[in-house]
């Protein structure tokens, strides 16, 4: 996870934040990028990517 000084060196945008993970934004040429933040690894989605992913989590059914 970025700590509070890296993340203050960024123009990023924090949409939501656990103890272990992390989504946040930052601007790109073509509007945004999506940084989810998973443990150790970082999923870095252009505005397409990220809008599917958040479809296929609403698509979990818990069992």
């Amino acid at each position: 996870m970025m700590n509070k000084k890296e993340k203050e060196e960024f123009d990023l945008d924090i949409l939501s934040e656990t103890e272990n993970f992390a989504v946040w934004r930052s601007p790109d040429d073509d509007g945004f990028l999506y940084h989810v933040e998973l443990g150790s690894i970082t999923l870095h989605l252009a505005a397409e990517e990220f809008e599917e992913l958040i479809v296929l989590m609403k698509g979990i059914s818990p069992r």
